[in-house]
């Protein structure tokens, strides 16, 4: 039998574990809120201006009227993957539409200084292998993801057909043509026979909906917007000299403040920090890519390979850890706990109950080093985040922490009460008004409204029937890529399917893998159409309700977005799960599914 020495700070003190779970229920409950995601409000009218392209200018062009073998709404992630596997398929006839002014999705917006990727570049940055293309670090810095995107746009021609400045503002299905008629806000109205989505969840920011918004009469901008004609600087890293004597506050300390933090505080004469709730922000330990070590790893197939084992270790199935990041640190120390489990002692229960240790275990750690490195106490301690790792997405930084000791830097932290007001002169916080020259909103993209809140359209399918209406009571796909009653309709996104949240991208990897073999079947048995059946939709479902998919988030975390804000979920969320056996399994379903081609529940007609 094993003794349970039970989880440890890493002092080697015990941990109190009823203590600890007090602390995350009393910490969750200051920041439950009746209006969860109507926090927040759309960019519109007067604050339509946060909205402007400040990167590339708008071209004017005449309205498109033609035909397209393939349409795909939005040309980040998602459509450069899925193009690049149409074109290798043979299917060359691709189109993207995207309101920004080129491709690269969140990372055409996301210019502030320091945005970089938090999951490994390996895994993170697609078609590397095919590319050729050696990541510069271990966390890719923003100018060179968008640089890949742009290069594999450009190694597949994507750009030829592609629309940018263009946003999608009607899409009906014709039945007896067997296409889809899209139209756009720059007059186009084309069609395509097939038409694949990927306009994920982080392209449509959003503000606090704190009184007084608009009323300020310094300069402001959001993050995805970053003003660099305002700051100085540029996205290469030069220093933003312009706020050497300006006073700037910075609203939202998750993963973008975590990166522009320490800049500002670097380059502002005072730099105050708006916090709500705390990050939890552990070691990142970037560093530049050695090209003997990358030679040796880069041999054919290697990149699937990192892939997969990134994400067997997320599932808790990997016997090595190629990545060896913070993603997979709170594995390995799962494994190791379920490990010495006594064989008697394998039991869901206890099973749960290493798993909750490990956690502890990891997060005394990182609240730990907070103490390690900020000089002040009450600083120090305001800092630490009270909360599950996995309840908010994590964040790993080795500058963040560092920069509280800057002279000119002020946490205000408002005790999970968020900012009263902002004036004319500034911002209003636990009752103090902080005079300020520049307002910057690290507040992030809308992520758990409505889609077609966030898209602005509504594909219309057979019979006239809208996607709304067919999604009315919850999502309803196959393999979270088709849906009945849309013929040549693809969603490109994690939910249904490996609802893989740690690394996005392999899921849309996936995705696109399977778009384009669903895409070259069809042209190989001369279909017009292909439709997921009513009964292999229904049997989808059923087996993924029935095996307990995870939803993101727990009942005792601090609201964020992985858990609706903390809102008690309407009745379709419990659609919004993945694959109940896990990210591994799905994947490797899907590749038997794809591999065997029998296309099982598609109908091709």
């Amino acid at each position: 039998m094993t003794i349970d020495a039970g989880p440890k700070r890493p002092d080697g003190t015990s941990i109190d574990k009823d203590a600890i779970r007090r602390k995350y229920i009393e910490e969750r409950d200051k920041r439950l809120r009746a209006d969860g995601n109507a926090q927040y409000i759309r960019l519109k009218g007067q604050l339509d201006h946060y909205l402007d392209d400040p990167y590339t200018p708008r071209v004017e062009r005449e309205p498109v009227t033609d035909h397209v073998a393939v349409a795909f709404i939005g040309a980040g992630f998602a459509g450069l993957v899925t193009g690049a596997r149409l074109v290798e398929a043979g299917v060359t006839d691709v189109r993207l539409i995207d309101k920004a002014g080129d491709v690269g999705g969140t990372w055409y917006w996301n210019r502030y200084p320091g945005a970089q990727c938090d999951t490994a570049s390996f895994v993170y940055m697609p078609l590397l292998e095919e590319t050729g293309h050696m990541p510069t670090e271990k966390y890719a810095h923003a100018p060179e993801i968008l640089e890949h995107c742009q290069r594999i746009a450009t190694q597949y021609g994507l750009y030829d057909n592609a629309l940018f400045h263009t946003e999608v503002t009607g899409l009906e299905w014709d039945d007896d043509r067997s296409r889809w008629t899209i139209c756009t806000s720059r007059g186009d109205e084309f069609t395509a026979q097939f038409l694949a989505m990927g306009t994920g969840p982080l392209h449509v920011p959003k503000l606090p909906g704190i009184p007084g918004i608009e009323s300020f009469a310094g300069h402001s901008f959001h993050t995805s917007r970053w003003d660099y004609d305002h700051t100085g600087g540029d996205p290469l890293g030069a220093p933003m000299a312009n706020l050497a004597d300006k006073r700037v506050g910075i609203i939202g300390t998750g993963a973008t403040a975590v990166q522009c933090v320490p800049h500002l505080a670097r380059a502002c004469r005072e730099l105050y920090v708006f916090q709500r709730t705390p990050s939890s922000v552990d070691v990142r330990d970037n560093r530049p890519t050695d090209p003997e070590w990358f030679a040796e790893i880069a041999t054919s197939g290697w990149q699937q390979r990192w892939l997969e084992n990134f994400t067997a270790n997320q599932t808790g199935t990997a016997d090595v850890d190629l990545v060896m990041d913070g993603w997979t640190d709170l594995s390995r120390r799962i494994r190791a706990r379920v490990g010495a489990l006594a064989p008697e002692d394998m039991t869901p229960a206890k099973m749960m109950a290493a798993f909750e240790d490990s956690d502890f275990e990891k997060m005394e750690e990182i609240r730990a080093r907070i103490d390690g490195i900020v000089a002040d106490p009450g600083t120090a301690e305001n800092l630490k985040a009270w909360y599950r790792q996995l309840c908010k997405r994590p964040c790993f930084h080795d500058e963040y922490l560092q920069a509280y000791n800057e002279p000119g830097i002020h946490l205000v932290d408002t005790d999970g009460k968020g900012v009263e007001r902002i004036t004319e002169r500034g911002v209003v916080a636990t009752g103090v008004e902080h005079e300020l020259d520049c307002i910057i909103y690290a507040s992030g993209f809308e992520v758990g409204t409505e889609y077609t809140s966030r898209a602005g359209y509504d594909p219309v399918g057979r019979d006239g029937l809208r996607l709304s209406e067919r999604w009315a009571d919850g999502m309803r796909t196959l393999h979270g890529i088709h849906v009945h009653g849309f013929p040549n309709l693809f969603v490109v996104q994690p939910t249904q399917g490996a609802n893989l949240i740690s690394n996005v991208p392999h899921n849309l990897t996936e995705s696109g893998r399977t778009i384009a073999t669903v895409v070259a079947e069809a042209r190989a048995r001369g279909a017009d159409q292909v439709e997921v059946t009513q009964e292999a939709e229904d049997a989808w479902i059923d087996i993924l309700l029935g095996g307990g998919g995870r939803m993101l988030g727990a009942p005792d975390c601090t609201p964020g977005y992985y858990n609706n804000e903390g809102e008690t979920p309407g009745p379709g969320a419990r659609f919004n799960v993945g694959y109940p056996h896990g990210a591994t399994a799905f994947f490797r379903y899907l590749d038997d599914w794809r591999s065997s081609g029998e296309f099982a529940g598609l109908t091709f007609g």
